[in-house]
């Protein structure tokens, strides 16, 4: 029972180093701003305005997209009551699946682990497929040079896993920079929009209930609150930041309600310069240059030439965001024996986790490498990297994401349930609750409609092959779990632990490392 285990807020020498080894993360390293810069990063504005808006208004045909973002808002910020309250008692770089394993057991705990070394890196590795087409575009536009989309994309993997090397605050002052020049460009393109509306003018159709209507609203919410996924991993820097207890529950809800709110604005700037009534026929025949498009009659080509230059290093932004987060998911399964001892070290230089970087590069390189090699489309054709690896590894990491949130919010209500203090906690546990019932329909509801996230044919194998790579991910880690259980008690008890898991080893006199 996970009632008596108790992470510390300090890293003493003999958990720092153990053995000679350097075994924990920097602590200190980030600030509010630092870790706020970090998480939002990941959600790729400027990918979301150009690529989720467009197609939500556009093959879904749901006008409401502002009003959705609104709704998802709220209940991620019910999500979020629960799960900076558990920030506050457990500190470890695993997130998800410490919680979930100090709340629902460390079998559970085991599970959610390989869920969400899965989920975010099927996320990142997505990325490369729109980011090598977006680059090769670029290329053939400005430079009339052919460009083979998997020749950046690799060339981004080798940049990404260089910079996961570099200590976590070098990374978020570069996050920091791509971000803010990003949301600048796209706030610009706001107030262009709502100064120049279409021939609606500034109308709020597109906050009406109404404009939720629609066959497509299921897939909908799947694209949607793919947009949101960065906000939770504050806590996964919980050990690298200052005051964890106060500045990762801040950080949350402050990137919830950015995302929330800059979304919700930027959609129906879309709308207005369009028009609703005419929004969803445009985004069907422009696709992702839509907003490209309403740059170029608003605002010039120099302003439209550096939103595509900026479209591009803002997907390198999130790659390097989940990239860094799969790196700090493998270096905490390491730590407690769920993966092989040397991802549980750092560097001793950078204090990064580079074993686990080094993991995410390989992996990312092998997929790219397959989607390559596999490319059976006429000539290569170049959106086939958009259509299948963005599409298909997004839409994974999605789903898994989102059950990962459901899990947390059930673990949550355990954790306290167990310590006692339900009743002091009782509003939170509510609000996890109902945020973990509404998160577990938005799952139902992306397994269902899978086939037309991933632009499958009907009755295609995808449809449910894809969405099994989660199930297959949480099954195989269940079993490991209850293998670990029966034949190494000592590693499962330590499930979840973080860095009170070498108290435990030390007090055994054993060595992790065996």
């Amino acid at each position: 029972m996970p009632t008596g285990r108790s992470t510390t807020l300090q890293q003493p020498a003999e958990i720092r180093t153990y053995k000679g080894q350097d075994r924990a993360l920097r602590a200190d390293r980030l600030g509010t701003a630092g870790l706020l810069l970090s998480v939002l990063a990941a959600s790729a504005p400027l990918m979301v305005v150009a690529g989720v808006m467009p197609t939500t208004f556009g093959v879904m045909g749901i006008v409401g997209q502002p009003l959705l973002f609104v709704i998802l808002g709220i209940v991620l910020a019910l999500f979020s009551i629960g799960y900076a309250e558990m920030s506050r008692h457990v500190h470890n770089a695993g997130a998800f699946y410490a919680y979930i394993a100090r709340g629902l057991g460390p079998t559970a705990g085991a599970g959610a682990a390989l869920v969400a070394l899965v989920a975010y890196s099927a996320m990142q590795v997505g990325v490369f497929g729109i980011l090598g087409f977006e680059i090769s575009g670029l290329f053939a536009t400005y430079l009339d040079i052919e460009l083979a989309w998997w020749i950046p994309a690799l060339l981004a993997v080798a940049a990404t896993g260089a910079l996961g090397w570099l200590k976590i605050d070098l990374n978020a002052k570069v996050l920091g920079v791509l971000l803010l020049i990003e949301c600048a460009l796209v706030v610009v393109f706001d107030v262009a929009a709502l100064g120049k509306p279409g021939p609606e003018g500034l109308s709020l159709q597109a906050f009406n209930p109404e404009a939720l209507g629609g066959a497509g609203l299921g897939t909908a919410l799947c694209f949607c609150i793919a947009a949101f996924v960065g906000f939770e991993q504050s806590p996964v820097y919980a050990e690298e930041t200052s005051r964890p207890h106060i500045v990762v529950s801040r950080v949350m809800f402050l990137a919830v309600g950015f995302v929330a709110l800059f979304f919700a604005f930027s959609s129906w700037a879309l709308t207005v310069a369009t028009g609703p009534s005419a929004v969803v026929a445009t985004s069907a025949e422009a696709g992702p240059g839509l907003l490209f498009q309403l740059t170029q009659d608003r605002l010039g080509a120099t302003v439209t030439d550096v939103l595509h230059v900026l479209f591009v290093t803002g997907m390198f932004a999130a790659m390097l965001s989940f990239h860094n987060v799969v790196a700090r998911y493998a270096f905490a399964m390491g730590r407690e024996g769920l993966l092989p001892a040397s991802f549980g070290r750092t560097n001793p230089g950078t204090g990064a986790p580079g074993t686990g970087s080094l993991l995410q590069t390989g992996v990312a390189a092998l997929v790219v490498i397959a989607f390559a090699v596999t490319d059976d489309e006429p000539a290569g054709d170049p959106t086939t990297p958009v259509l299948h690896l963005f599409t298909w590894m997004g839409s994974v990491g999605a789903l898994g994401v989102t059950l990962l949130m459901a899990a947390a919010s059930f673990a949550v209500i355990a954790f306290f349930v167990r310590r006692g203090t339900a009743g002091a906690q009782v509003w939170r546990l509510l609000a996890a609750g109902a945020a973990g019932l509404a998160l577990l329909g938005i799952a139902g509801y992306t397994v269902k409609d899978f086939g037309v996230l991933v632009g499958a044919a009907e009755g295609s194998a995808l449809s449910w092959v894809l969405p099994g790579i989660i199930a297959a991910a949480a099954l195989t880690g269940l079993a490991y779990g209850e293998v670990l259980r029966r034949r190494r008690p000592e590693v499962h008890a330590r499930i979840g632990l973080g860095n009170e898991a070498f108290r435990l080893d030390q007090a055994a006199g054993a060595n992790p490392d065996d």
